[in-house]
């Protein structure tokens, strides 16, 4: 019997309109109610998927004898040492790790991940700073999955634990040049926002560590960092449309951090340094990104001079600065374009053969080098990095993932195609399928969506994805609005009061798909997470007729009540995305969509949908609502199924095979309605 949580009203009275939520109450983490409810969800899912038990399995060992079970990360040249992780066969959490001078010097394990996460249900490694003698370990870890970090302190020379233990970070942190100062940020402990810098000299009591700079605009957080050169540290505030970055001398660190350009307007930027210069990416009179650089002793906007002029057409996404060289990425037509150009204005860009694919910059730590370091991956080609000589133009292969088993690349096709939204706009589709496929309708298509924050969803490859496409099935990404992927517009057209294009694109990918016989609406099926399951919430009210199932992960579906709850983490800081529904035009726009506020008498498809009970950025309460009100107003039998993962947050378990737990669910749920077992 499908679970029911009782309905117990509450009234909101905002702009003239009283909106009632019969399930506001499951907010109450607390509530033995609520966690009864969470778990009659749970056993309710295992019943209903239990004949697909041996499925599950079967996929899980499948995944995970994909995996390099001795996987490591190619190593990195910083300094004197050459700094890695790797994993032990059949462990869930990787050593940290480095070799002095050489790669064939003897091995130091920094970090022992397996023993650290010994008796805990959920562990997370943020980051790790080395200081610059190296000879002493930053590291931040969290043990709920809320992201609430603990930052602590190893002795590299001795390996000895300091009793030096700051709670409640976040992982952003730095040393400061005399390898006894680190400066780290803290966030609230209810909205979880970063607000906080302060200044920690190893020894002294944390109680007394000094706040060197608080933001009190609460739609801004607040990061440290270093510059490549190691001469700056920058401390940067930033929102979704503007930032501010301030910075000081590495070398004194109990200066004050001076403002490099004060905030205002729509203005983002961020700031590298070398030689006598600082190099500026900024938004200043350019949507796509211009390079700029201004000397070090005058930092006024006023000086900045052009690097790299603004383009309509080219997207400025990073650079890196080198001794001899420049190197930007770029995006252009939606592809990633890696460009390297000496300081005299020589150029050329590297090449790639296939016709969609992710290229960025990798790891590059060094300032005096000629090598660049890269990273490629396509729909076809595991995740590879390249050291590129620059002068030489000669590449040199140094880590591709390897994939166990039978896998072979000629056996896959990718193809890049365009579908057209309703207000003509052409939106990019990647799409991956096994040698064999023919488009006549009767196959099985996954489609994938986000569509938030620019955050650009590049065709790359997965491993995991394997186990559809050997069953029959193809996958896609909808290069949908929202992200970035053509250009700063391409967002700024997905976001606030623009935010509907993302839904429209998303559903004219999927009839473009089924148009053209890559799939049909009874064999479609839809994936995504946290912002993607806000698009899928949106559109499975708008057009539930072109889905045969869905998975939803950790969706953000109660969008008005969230945007609504400043205490809520990440509300305030998100009013640049969504807009702030007390503004009367924002509330009514976002009413028109949020999933939650939309659900009405119709025939739903079926849903998986997954959420965790520590999630920080999307609240267990908001699926576990959608669900129940889901569960109310359906016309169809198709099945509903929720899944809360009670010892995790917003990415799910934190071991390493683990996760391959989540994926066999909702890979077997999807098979399953497939008739693909």
């Amino acid at each position: 019997m499908q679970p029911k949580p009782k309905e117990k009203p509450t009234e909101f009275n905002l702009h003239g309109e009283t909106r009632v939520d019969p399930y506001y109450w499951l907010r109450e983490r607390e509530n033995p109610e609520v966690l009864e409810y969470l778990a009659a969800e749970n056993r309710f899912t295992d019943e209903t998927l239990a004949h697909v038990e041996g499925t599950r399995e079967t996929l899980f060992e499948e995944l995970k004898a994909r995996i390099d079970p001795i996987d490591s990360s190619p190593p990195v040249r910083v300094d004197n040492f050459w700094y890695y992780s790797r994993f032990e066969d059949g462990a869930d959490y990787p050593l940290v790790c480095r070799k002095n001078g050489s790669l064939e010097a003897e091995e130091e394990v920094l970090l022992d991940g397996p023993a650290l996460a010994k008796g805990e249900s959920f562990w997370d490694l943020a980051s790790t700073k080395i200081s610059w003698n190296e000879d002493l370990l930053a590291y931040a870890t969290d043990t709920v999955g809320r992201r609430l970090f603990t930052i602590q302190f190893k002795n590299l020379t001795t390996g000895e634990l300091l009793s030096d233990e700051i709670p409640n970070a976040t992982g952003s942190m730095a040393w400061a040049a005399d390898n006894q100062t680190l400066f780290y940020t803290t966030q609230d402990l209810e909205t979880l926002r970063w607000d906080k810098v302060y200044r920690h000299r190893l020894g002294t009591d944390v109680a007394e560590d000094v706040l060197v700079y608080e933001e009190v605009d609460d739609t801004f957080n607040v990061t440290v960092g270093r510059s490549k050169s190691k001469k700056f540290l920058f401390l940067a505030a930033f929102h979704k449309e503007r930032s501010e970055v301030l910075y000081l001398d590495s070398t004194e660190p109990e200066g004050a951090f001076q403002i490099f350009c004060p905030r205002g307007g729509t203005h983002e930027y961020s700031v590298d340094h070398a030689g006598d210069h600082f190099y500026i990416r900024t938004n200043h009179e350019a949507e796509n990104f211009r390079l700029m650089s201004c000397p070090i002793s005058d930092t006024r906007l006023d000086v900045w001079e052009d690097v790299i002029a603004p383009r309509e057409d080219v997207l400025l996404e990073d650079f890196e600065v080198f001794a001899k060289y420049l190197v930007v990425a770029e995006r252009e037509r939606g592809l990633l374009q890696v460009r390297v150009q000496t300081w005299e204005g020589e150029e050329h860009r590297l090449e790639f053969d296939e016709s969609t694919y992710y290229a960025g910059l990798s790891a590059n730590p060094t300032f005096a080098t000629e090598t660049l370091r890269y990273a490629y991956s396509s729909m076809t080609t595991p995740f590879t990095i390249y050291d590129y000589e620059m002068g030489t133009r000669e590449r040199t292969l140094v880590q591709r993932k390897r994939v166990l088993g039978d896998f072979d690349p000629t056996n896959y096709r990718t193809e890049r195609l365009w579908a057209k939204a309703p207000d003509g706009v052409s939106v990019p589709i990647s799409i991956v399928y096994r040698d064999g496929f023919v488009p006549d309708g009767e196959s099985p298509l996954l489609l994938y969506g986000y569509g938030s924050y620019g955050s650009s969803t590049d065709a790359t490859f997965s491993p995991n994805r394997l186990s559809l496409l050997d069953r029959g099935f193809a996958f896609a990404i909808a290069h949908i609005r929202g992200g970035e992927e053509m250009g700063r517009s391409w967002y700024n057209d997905g976001k606030k009061l623009e935010k509907m294009n993302t839904f429209t694109d998303f559903i004219a990918c999927a009839e473009h798909l089924a148009a053209e016989g890559y799939t049909s609406p009874e064999r479609m099926y839809a994936y995504g997470g946290s912002a993607g399951g806000l698009l899928l919430g949106a559109v499975v009210n708008l057009r539930p007729d072109l889905f045969h199932g869905m998975v939803a992960a950790v969706p953000f579906v109660d969008v008005l009540t969230t945007m609504l709850d400043e205490s809520i983490p990440l509300t305030t800081s998100e009013y640049d995305e969504w807009g702030n529904p007390n503004d009367r035009t924002y509330y009514e726009y976002m009413r028109s969509y949020s999933p939650y506020d939309n659900v009405t008498a119709q025939a739903y498809p079926h849903m998986l949908i997954t959420t965790g009970l520590h999630d920080s950025q999307v609240q267990y309460w908001e699926p576990a609502k959608w669900v129940a009100k889901l569960r109310d107003l359906s016309t169809s039998d198709n099945r509903l199924l929720l899944k809360t993962n009670m010892d995790a947050g917003h990415g799910g378990p934190s071991g390493r095979y683990q996760r391959y737990r989540e994926v066999a669910l909702d890979y077997a749920f999807l098979l399953d309605l497939a008739g693909k077992l």
